[in-house]
C-alpha cells in the first residue's frame, strides 16, 4: 500500500457496501429459488454463482486497495483506452444475449465490458479535468470532456444497450461541480420535457406552450436585447425538437422502447405483453404490505411471476418479502452511501480525487434512481441493475472497483 495512506480507509462506506451485497444476495437466493431449497453454493443456480462473484470481489478489493493511489492517475488514459477496445471488440467477438451483443462468453460465464467502462471513463474524465491546462468554462475544453464521455456511450448504444448508455449522463455531476455552465442542464431538461410532452399532447400544443412562455420571458427581459435573442432562439429550438419527436419516436426507437414509453405515459395498457414485467413487479411490491411475507415466502417471487426478478427487478423481491420497512431500509442505505461519498468527495484537496468521487456518486445515483423507478413503474424499463444488489458478476465487480478506487484515493488524501 501507499505509504501516504495514513488517513485509513473509510469504513462507513465499506460497511454499507457489505450490507448491500449481503442483503442483495439474500434476495437473489429467494428470487432464483425453486420449490425446494438447495446448497448456497450451487453453481448451477444464480445464487450460487453470485456467492462466487462476491467471493471474487474480495480479491478485487484487496488488489484495488493494494495499488498505490498515484497509479490510477498515471494509467487512467491506458485503462480508458483498454475499455474502449473491449467495447469495440464486442462487434466482432461478442455474444448476443436477450437481443443485445454486450457480452464476451467464457463457457457458462460471461463478461460485460460496459460495466467496467464506467470506472475507466470516470478515471479518464478526472485526469482531464484535473489537468492544470484544463478550464471547463472554455468551450473547446467542454467539447473534449464531452467526447471522453460520449465515445463509450456511442459504442454501447448499437449493441443495443440504451440503459447502460443512459448512465453516462451521470458524468455531468462532476462537470457541474467543477464549473460547467447551468445552460447545459437547462437545455437537457427542456429537451426531455419537450419530448415527453409532445408524446402526451402533440407538437401543436407544445409549440403553443413554448411560444407563450417565450412571450412572457421576453416581456420580463424586454430591455435586454442579448437575452431576448437567446430566448427566441431557445424557443425555436424547442419547437423544432417538438416537431421532430414523432419521427424520432417512430423511426429511431425500437418497437419495444415505444411500447414501454406508451405504457409509462398511460397511452397503452398491456399487462400481458411488454408491460408484464412492470405490472407483476408492482403486484409483488404492493402485496408485501408493511413488513412483507418473509424471506423466501413471497408468492409472486416463488412463483417466478416477475421475469428477470433476480437481475433488474430484484427490488420487487425486497418489496414483497420484506415489505415497506425492508424497501425503505434499502433506499436509506443507498442514500446514506451517496451522502457519505459526497462528504468524502468534498474533503478532497486533489482535484483528480474529487472529480472521480463525484463521478462515482453520479453513476450510483443514476443506477439507483432509474432501477427503482423502473421497478415501481414510474420510468420505462431500460435494463440497468441495482448496484451491489442485482445478480451479475460484471455488474458487481464493476461497481466494486468503481467504489473501492475512490476509497483508496480518499485514504491517500493527506498526502496533498
Amino acid at each position: 500500500m501507499s505509504k501516504s495512506s495514513g488517513a485509513g480507509f473509510d469504513w462507513i462506506s465499506i460497511l454499507i457496501y457489505l450490507v448491500l451485497i449481503l442483503f442483495g444476495w439474500a434476495n437473489i437466493y429467494s428470487a432464483s429459488l425453486g420449490t425446494s431449497s438447495g446448497s448456497f453454493f450451487d453453481l448451477d443456480q444464480p445464487y450460487g454463482k453470485q456467492a462466487l462473484f462476491i467471493g471474487l470481489s474480495v480479491f478485487l478489493i484487496i488488489i484495488v486497495l493494494s495499488i498505490e493511489a498515484k497509479f490510477y492517475y498515471r494509467f487512467s488514459s491506458v485503462i480508458y483506452l483498454v475499455s474502449l477496445l473491449s467495447l469495440a471488440g464486442l462487434f466482432v467477438f461478442g455474444k448476443t444475449i436477450s437481443g443485445a451483443t454486450s457480452w464476451y462468453s467464457f463457457g457458462s460465464f460471461g463478461l460485460q465490458p460496459s460495466e467496467f467502462a464506467k470506472f475507466a471513463t470516470a478515471l479518464a474524465l478526472a485526469k482531464y479535468l484535473s489537468d492544470i491546462q484544463t478550464n471547463i468554462k472554455k468551450l473547446d475544453h467542454q467539447v473534449k470532456a464531452f467526447i471522453i464521455i460520449a465515445i463509450p456511450a456511442l459504442l454501447i448504444i448499437p449493441q443495443p444497450d440504451p440503459g447502460s448508455a443512459l448512465v453516462y449522463a451521470a458524468f455531468f455531476f462532476p462537470l457541474y461541480r467543477e464549473g460547467l455552465s447551468g445552460f447545459y442542464l437547462v437545455t437537457g431538461l427542456s429537451a426531455v420535457s419537450v419530448f415527453v410532452l409532445t408524446l402526451l399532447i402533440g407538437p401543436m400544443w407544445v409549440s403553443l406552450v413554448v411560444f407563450a412562455i417565450a412571450i412572457l420571458m421576453l416581456f420580463v427581459k424586454s430591455r435586454k436585447r442579448p437575452g431576448a435573442l437567446l430566448i427566441t432562439l431557445f424557443a425555436l429550438v424547442c419547437i423544432g425538437i417538438s416537431f421532430s419527436v414523432n419521427y424520432v419516436f417512430e423511426n429511431v426507437f425500437e418497437q419495444r422502447h415505444r411500447d414501454r414509453f406508451n405504457i409509462v405515459l398511460g397511452k397503452e395498457v398491456d399487462s400481458r405483453g411488454i408491460g408484464y414485467n412492470t405490472n407483476q413487479s408492482e403486484i409483488a411490491i404492493g402485496s408485501g404490505g408493511w413488513f412483507g411475507k418473509g424471506w423466501t415466502e413471497g408468492t409472486q417471487t416463488k412463483g417466478h411471476f416477475v421475469p428477470e426478478q433476480h437481475t433488474d427487478y430484484i427490488f420487487s423481491t425486497v418489496g414483497e418479502e420484506w415489505g415497506f420497512v425492508g424497501s425503505a431500509l434499502v433506499v436509506i442505505l443507498f442514500v446514506l452511501l451517496l451522502i457519505r461519498l459526497l462528504i468524502l468527495a468534498e474533503r478532497q484537496r486533489n482535484q483528480f480525487y474529487r472529480v472521480y468521487g463525484y463521478s462515482v456518486i453520479g453513476i450510483l445515483f443514476i443506477h439507483f434512481l432509474v432501477n427503482i423507478g423502473m421497478v415501481i413503474g414510474i420510468f420505462p424499463t431500460v435494463g440497468i441493475p441495482l448496484p451491489f444488489f442485482s445478480y451479475g458478476g460484471s455488474g458487481l465487480w464493476g461497481f466494486t472497483i468503481l467504489l473501492f478506487i475512490f476509497i483508496k484515493l480518499d485514504s491517500d488524501r493527506l498526502a496533498y
